[in-house]
């Protein structure tokens, strides 16, 4: 009797994942070792796959990893998260024309 191997999926996506995790790790560590100048393009790109990131890390391996992928990137994004908090709830100022 010959049957099909069949594949765990799950294997290889939670394998996919750590490595996407992995490589966004040490991609932030060389933007943040750029000139701040040539940081922000890069910078931006990471910061918008971080959330995509943790969701795939909830999905694969639970919510404790996700939260801490969380802590790990709020610890390292700290000073951008703080400035676009900031200009989304400060009151916006008007100029006199």
């Amino acid at each position: 009797m010959c049957t099909e191997p069949k594949w765990n999926t799950g294997r290889i996506i939670d394998g996919m994942v750590l490595w996407l995790s992995l490589g966004w790790v040490f991609a932030s560590v060389m933007v943040a070792m750029l000139p701040l100048r040539s940081q922000y393009v890069p910078g931006v790109l990471l910061l918008l796959a971080a959330p995509i990131l943790i969701v795939l890390i909830s999905r694969a391996i639970g919510f404790w990893a996700a939260f801490a992928a969380l802590l790990a990137f709020a610890s390292m994004y700290r000073n951008p998260l703080r400035y676009f908090w900031t200009r989304l709830t400060r009151p916006k100022e008007e100029h006199p024309l």
